[in-house]
């Protein structure tokens, strides 16, 4: 389940509001709808309006996992226009491919 906290803190200027980061666990296929369902909930809410999007797959190193391309088919991605996205392949328990997702974070805000 996504857990939207900067939706919950009102005094949080919009301004800090630049990027929504979601974590997928590639290994959970009956809670991809879910996730699909709050992300697009959040990316309409109007303080994250021209927000990026960085969604990391993470548990790539489980076997059985969904892929990067069938997460990002899931969620429909290519449908969101009016957000920058990139979605990452990711393991949190080695840390491998974070770096890359968070970089591209970095030259987004660079390129504002």
């Amino acid at each position: 389940m996504l857990h939207a906290c900067c939706l919950l803190l009102p005094d949080v200027p919009s301004v800090l509001l630049q990027f929504v980061i979601v974590v997928v666990d590639s290994t959970d296929r009956e809670r991809i709808s879910v996730t699909k369902e709050e992300l697009y909930k959040m990316l309409s809410h109007e303080d994250l309006k021209k927000a990026g999007l960085l969604v990391f797959a993470n548990k790539q190193d489980v076997k059985e996992c969904m892929s990067v391309a069938e997460i990002s088919q899931y969620l429909k991605l290519t449908s969101v226009k009016d957000h920058q996205w990139h979605i990452q392949a990711c393991c949190a328990l080695t840390g491998e491919g974070l770096c890359q997702g968070l970089e591209w974070m970095m030259s987004r805000l660079k390129s504002r």
